[in-house]
């Protein structure tokens, strides 16, 4: 009878995150079940899932871990990973995270938890953050715009490349040259994104460069092996001979080195890692992208930029968002859509905390304590390949042997390159008993050198590393906002001002569809900062990752099971770059089998605008296939199009459940007509909250589909970013996923280049997902699953009496998520799909998805994470502005004067001594019980998207503009 007890209680406690994850209890369910006229959520899924697909038994994972047993089980597995003192630099160094902003950031929900600021009103605390550190970047680098952020080095790289080719209008050639001295996952990125473009890669040292004809030239700033060189003259050779140049900078070096704007360059990339944010064997970290003026309106990525709102205030929003894939889709500039919002927010407290003065002594000491080591081993005879340098030594004519096996008795990872030479980079947490410490592990430890000395000496000679010509002679970061907040008191109240204008998950629902705003429960978070997972350098020696791998293979073989695909490669760190590698598989793949001609791509008209954008990328040619007046593929159409294209068909692009929010039930028949014209199948994983536990996509059809982590599985959207985006393939394609030249994968073929800088992308937020699949088990995902399916059906029906939903099943059900017709309403009204999202603002909620995939609508996903008691505040919300524009419709308030189109109310208009709007200041600013119960202020009047674009201003206003 005891163990009875015990396993008893063991299986509550088990299902107690199932519990906590998911919003409505059995008591909600009943009554949104009777809601929909249904005896059970059997039914509802009879009637919502196609049996055609469905999987028939409980997915094959292991039984639910509560909390306390799956972080303790994930601990165990962290602790497998050795924290070595990691010299291997490349592009990522250990670094020190202040405590005020890691406590009130990285582990904050207000901040992790807040979707991409398209809705501005409510996202100036995060706008502000980003255009701080647009202007570090600009100060930085001496560039005059920066955008919010990139994936990673390497792939701002690959934008700069593109860049290049679009900006070059005068080159008649195909050819860019790259440095030799790139880092070597740059290049390989640079080499996989060339080959689809068409372009011939020129790979030699960097003084050949004006020996070349090339559209354009990647540098980079220090060099790989650590060498400083002057760029001025080989920028102003290759301007001359017309080729664009873009220098890959490291952001710590430019508090010293001459800032390559000075120089002479086009635009500057790099990665802000190394300030505050942790290696996490690889991300997620924050890239920069900085241009000249003339090169703004073709930057990729997000670019916060400086408006007014309606009362005239300062307010920041982002701009030119008509750049964005999903509106120009094929015509993009690029397939990117996450960003690193949350990583760039870090960096750029970080020197707002640190200021100028604070860079120069953390970046001072790192040269100083370099130089002293250089110093030191050009006394005990050892050759450095490189005669100057800022961080980085390359040491020459070593015993590589010899030093290893010292190393690794000290728990030292240096860089080993081929031919015998030794690298080593210092960065932030060395300390002068590191660099003592080094000295025995290079030279042995009868070397008889002194630290202190040492020091001394070059101090009194005034020895630097730096050539002079290099050495940096312009202030930076002079805006207050560096300036002031460089007490722990003041930056704490800073980061909490800047949260307070934010909404986020932390204060309601976010219903946007298709970006599924589920709860990231804390316990999955926690792991993120754990040093055995936070101080893992990604080029490590495979011994200390073990835990690393574990935890990689086993959310690996999670997904396998959950999505019916045969591998997953973990390599993309994005959604839209999932897409990319997805497609790049597929055409690797049919280039081995004789069919590299296959280039057309078939696209549903409903796709998502990632979708056209990323095939534009692979080089394939888009043709799109119409839906039909339900919202599902036209079969007929795919048919045709099928046919008419079956010699050159590559594949088929599809979102199951579609962007229309239905399960098709043609899926079966689409896949096997694409593959009856030697086509293959992409299916995209943006919507598998829908699937998890009742269909898989590789078992219909699929041949590989991508997987939003950051939606489906539970890793934050970190206001625009992190993400991981990896694919799920079937056997024949696994070979061709993407491999890496540094730490190649086992399995992958070695000519399948890169599509990320690491091997597993941003390896440190994995762990979010291992921990939900984990502690929810099989029943608790597909349990999840159905509630999200039963969340969208019951606003569906809440609203439906009030707003037109515009597509349905067959059997009058909606997947996961629901579109609003509010085109009729507008023609009626003039109150449009804006005017209710501003509205919503005044009810405490963030706006659904906006027009997309349908103009004029409204998309919402209400996820099973929200409770029923939210999903019915949030319905009353929007009922309750259906009745406020009933009385637009009818006159009683004036179509240019009426609580929508003043929408958001704040504080300030409230303090308005003169009302002069023809409704009451309550029905302004709390229109519901709910909002004055607990009311959320927009920081900013409706803000003026005009404006912005056209006085296109993206660095921090003077203090004037805010106080004003």
């Amino acid at each position: 009878m005891a163990f009875d007890k015990r396993r008893l209680a063991d299986l509550a406690n088990h299902d107690a995150f199932l519990q906590r994850h998911n919003g409505p209890d059995a008591e909600d369910v009943a009554a949104m079940l009777e809601t929909l006229d249904m005896d059970g959520m059997g039914s509802l899924i009879d009637r919502t899932v196609p049996a055609g697909i469905r999987l028939g038994r409980e997915l094959a994972l292991d039984p639910p871990r509560s909390e306390a047993e799956a972080l303790d089980y994930l601990y165990r597995l962290a602790r497998q990973n050795r924290v070595a003192k990691s010299y291997i630099g490349q592009g990522y160094y250990d670094t020190l995270l202040p405590a005020v902003i890691q406590r009130n950031v990285l582990e904050n929900p207000g901040w992790y938890t807040a979707y991409t600021p398209y809705q501005p009103e409510i996202s100036q605390g995060r706008l502000e953050g980003l255009l701080n550190f647009q202007q570090m970047i600009m100060d930085l680098t001496g560039m005059s715009l920066a955008n919010a952020s990139l994936l990673d080095e390497a792939t701002a790289a690959a934008e700069a490349m593109a860049l290049c080719r679009r900006a070059n209008k005068k080159a008649k050639t195909n050819a860019f040259f790259v440095a030799e001295d790139v880092f070597p996952q740059t290049l390989d990125v640079v080499r996989t994104r060339a080959h689809y473009f068409g372009f011939e890669l020129i790979v030699a040292p960097a003084e050949q460069l004006a020996d070349h004809d090339a559209f354009g030239a990647l540098l980079q700033y220090p060099g790989d092996s650590g060498r400083v060189r002057d760029l001025a003259p080989l920028l102003s050779a290759a301007k001359e001979k017309g080729i664009m140049t873009c220098v890959a900078a490291d952001i710590m070096s430019l508090v010293l080195l001459k800032e390559p704007g000075a120089l002479g360059a086009d635009m500057v990339v790099g990665s802000a890692q190394r300030f505050g944010v942790p290696m996490g064997f690889g991300g997620p970290h924050a890239a920069f992208f900085a241009t000249s003026d003339k090169l703004k309106r073709s930057i990729p990525g997000r670019i916060i930029g400086v408006s007014r709102d309606e009362r005239g205030q300062t307010a920041l929003r982002m701009a030119m968002q008509t750049r964005e894939q999903h509106i120009r889709r094929e015509k993009a500039t690029s397939n990117i859509c996450t960003a690193q919002a949350l990583l760039a927010n870090i960096a750029g407290f970080y020197a707002v905390y640190h200021g100028a003065e604070g860079l120069r002594t953390i970046a001072g000491r790192i040269h100083r304590l370099t130089t002293i080591l250089a110093e030191g081993l050009r006394r005990a005879g050892v050759s450095l390949a490189n005669d100057s340098w800022f961080d980085t030594l390359r040491l020459t004519g070593v015993d590589a042997g010899k030093i290893h096996g010292r190393a690794m008795a000290q728990d030292v990872n240096l860089r080993y390159f081929e031919g015998g030479d030794v690298g080593l980079s210092l960065d932030q947490t060395t300390t002068a008993h590191d660099v003592a410490q080094l000295f025995d592990v290079l030279l042995g430890e009868e070397h008889g050198l002194s630290v202190s000395v040492l020091d001394a000496e070059i101090v009194a000679a005034g020895t630097s590393g730096i050539p002079e010509a290099c050495q940096r002679d312009s202030d930076f970061l002079t805006h207050p906002t560096f300036q002031r907040y460089h007490s722990e008191t003041e930056m704490l109240r800073y980061l909490k001002r800047l949260e307070n204008k934010d909404l986020s998950l932390a204060h309601a629902m976010i219903p946007l569809g298709s970006c599924t705003m589920k709860l990231n429960a804390t316990a999955e978070m926690m792991p993120i900062t754990w040093p055995e997972l936070a101080r893992i350098h990604p080029f490590a020696p495979k011994d200390q990752v073990a835990g690393y791998k574990q935890i990689i293979d086993e959310l690996a073989a999670f997904l396998e099971e959950i999505t019916g695909y045969d591998h997953i490669a973990m390599q993309p760190n994005s959604g839209a770059q999932g897409e990319y590698a997805g497609l790049v598989a597929i055409r690797r793949y049919q280039a081995a089998q004789g069919e590299g001609h296959r280039n057309v791509c078939l696209i549903p008209s409903s796709a998502h605008g990632t979708n056209p954008a990323s095939a534009a990328m692979a080089h394939m040619k888009v043709v799109v296939v119409e839906c039909d007046a339900d919202g599902n593929i036209d079969l007929a159409d795919l048919r045709a199009k099928s046919e008419a294209h079956s010699d050159n068909l590559s594949a088929i692009m599809l979102t199951y459940p579609s962007t229309h929010g239905v399960f098709e039930e043609g899926v079966r028949e689409a896949c096997e007509i694409v593959h009856e014209h030697g086509g293959q199948v992409y299916i995209d994983g943006a919507n598998m909250n829908a699937q998890v536990g009742l269909a898989r996509p590789g078992d219909f059809g699929g041949d590989v589909s991508h997987l939003n982590l950051h939606k489906t599985f539970c890793i934050p959207h970190g206001g625009g970013g992190p993400g991981m985006g990896p694919i799920g393939v079937k056997a024949h394609l696994a070979p061709y996923v993407p491999n890496h030249s540094v730490r190649p994968l086992e399995g992958v073929e070695a000519g399948a280049g890169a599509v990320a800088a690491a091997p597993f992308g941003s390896a440190s937020i994995l762990p979010i997902s291992w921990a939900y699949i984990k502690m929810m088990g099989a029943r608790g995902l597909r349990e999840a699953t159905e509630l999200a399916i039963l969340g969208a059906n019951y606003i569906a029906r809440r609203l439906g009496e009030h707003y037109p939903v515009l597509y349905k099943g067959s059997n009058g059900t909606v997947a996961h998520e629901c579109i609003l017709d509010v085109r009729p309403l507008k023609a009626a009204s003039g109150i449009g799909e804006e005017d209710i999202a501003k509205r919503l603002m005044d009810y405490g909620f963030h706006a659904p998805t906006m027009s997309f995939p349908v103009p004029g609508t409204l998309m919402i996903e209400p996820t099973e994470s929200e409770s029923r008691y939210e999903l019915d505040r949030f319905c009353d919300a929007m009922i309750s502005i259906r009745e406020e524009i009933a009385r637009v419709e009818s006159g009683e308030w004036p179509a240019d004067n009426n609580p929508l189109v003043r929408a958001p109310h704040t504080m300030a208009d409230l303090m308005d001594d003169a009302w002069e709007r023809p409704y009451s200041r309550e029905i302004g600013a709390f229109p519901s019980q709910a909002v004055k119960a607990a009311k959320y202020w927009p920081a900013v009047n409706r803000v003026d998207n005009v404006q912005g674009d056209r006085q296109l201003i993206c660095s921090c206003p003077s203090i004037d503009a805010y106080r004003d």
